[in-house]
């Protein structure tokens, strides 16, 4: 898996850096999909993307048209776009980004 690095004012960390000043760093990806139409599209997508990648969160919304995943280290694209046009499909774009984990007690987290 190749190694993506992310600019932060203070430092850089690749993907593979899972903590960061303390705060667990995740990443996530948001797929831009056509062609899902209702609830069980959103199952098939989200059961899609469990089997094929290790992923700590997947949600996809029909209405908003797109699939968020939330990983420990970069998804290979080039996959990504195999699964969802296999599920039947049409992968129309693909962003990532790194973001810190949010848990119960984020909300009170200081910076």
């Amino acid at each position: 898996m190749p190694i993506v690095e992310f600019r932060n004012v203070s430092r850089v960390y690749t993907s593979g850096d899972h903590e960061y000043k303390g705060r667990i760093v995740m990443i996530k990806t948001v797929l831009k999909i056509d062609g899902m139409m209702c609830s069980m599209c959103e199952a098939h997508i989200n059961d899609a993307v469990r089997k094929y990648f290790n992923v700590k969160k997947v949600s996809s919304s029909h209405t908003k048209g797109e699939t968020v995943i939330l990983s420990e280290s970069e998804l290979d694209k080039s996959q990504i776009e195999k699964v969802i046009v296999e599920t039947g499909y049409e992968l129309k774009g693909i962003t990532s980004a790194a973001e810190e984990k949010k848990g119960l007690f984020g909300f009170f987290h200081k910076k």
